[in-house]
C-alpha cells in the first residue's frame, strides 16, 4: 500500500472560530489520535487531492512539528451544500495493532454470465476490513470468470490471510442479474418450437377431417 506525505501546522488555539479561519485560509483542521497523544494541526486543502479525492486508499506520513507519524485516515467531514472538506481525523498506526479500513473492490476476468447477456452488478464499491496495515491490500480482487447469470459472490466468499471481513456475511458483493433482453430471448427459443408445431398439426387433422 502506498503512502502519501502532508505537511501539518500545530493548532495554537481548538474552537469553531479558529476552525473557520482556517477553512477560509483554504486549510482543513485535523486531528492525530490512537498513539501516545493527541495532536491538533491543519494542513492545507490542496495536500488532500491525492489522499481522499482518490479511488485509491493510501496510508499517510503526516510531518507536525518536526514529528512524523504513520497514520490512515480515520473519518473526513465535508460541507452538505458545496462538498467543502470540513474536517479530518487520523489514526495513528502503531505496530502490531489492527486497524480498519474501507478497501475497493476490483473484479478481474470475464464472466461467462454477461457474455450470454447478463449485467454484471457491483453492490459493494468498497469493503471495511481489519486488520494489520502490512496486510492490506490495494483492492479486495474478485474472480467473476465463473459466475453465470444468478449467480453472486457474497462476503463470507471472501477470505484473505490476515484480515477480517466487517460487513454482513450475506451480504452480495459482486453478483450477474438477468436483464430483459435475456429473458425475450428465452421466451422467443421457448415460443418457437409451438410456432412450428402448430402448422404440422394442422397438416395432419386435414385429412382426418375430409374422411
Amino acid at each position: 500500500m502506498k503512502s502519501v506525505s502532508i505537511s501539518g501546522s500545530p493548532r495554537a488555539n481548538v474552537g469553531k472560530k479558529d476552525a473557520t479561519a482556517l477553512r477560509n485560509a483554504k486549510a482543513v483542521p485535523c486531528v492525530l489520535y490512537g498513539g501516545k497523544e493527541q495532536i491538533h494541526f491543519s494542513a492545507l486543502a490542496a495536500d488532500f487531492r491525492d489522499l481522499i479525492y482518490t479511488p485509491h486508499v493510501n496510508t499517510v506520513n503526516i510531518e507536525v512539528g518536526g514529528k512524523t507519524y504513520h497514520a490512515i485516515i480515520q473519518e473526513a467531514q465535508f460541507h452538505r451544500v458545496h462538498d467543502q472538506l470540513l474536517h479530518v481525523d487520523f489514526l495513528e498506526i502503531v505496530a502490531g495493532r489492527p486497524v480498519t479500513m474501507n478497501i475497493p473492490v476490483k473484479t478481474t476476468g470475464t464472466s461467462p454470465g454477461v457474455r450470454e447477456g447478463g449485467k454484471l452488478n457491483k453492490k459493494l464499491k468498497t469493503m471495511k476490513v481489519k486488520g494489520l496495515v502490512e496486510k492490506m491490500p490495494d483492492t479486495i480482487d474478485i474472480a467473476i470468470d465463473g459466475l453465470k447469470i444468478g449467480d453472486s459472490v457474497r462476503v463470507e466468499d471472501i477470505k484473505i490471510d490476515g484480515l477480517t471481513m466487517l460487513d454482513a456475511p450475506n451480504v452480495t458483493v459482486i453478483g450477474v442479474q438477468v436483464t430483459r433482453a435475456v429473458v425475450a430471448d428465452a421466451a422467443a427459443a421457448a415460443a418457437t418450437p409451438a410456432a412450428k408445431a402448430a402448422p404440422a398439426a394442422a397438416a395432419k387433422a386435414a385429412p382426418a377431417a375430409k374422411k
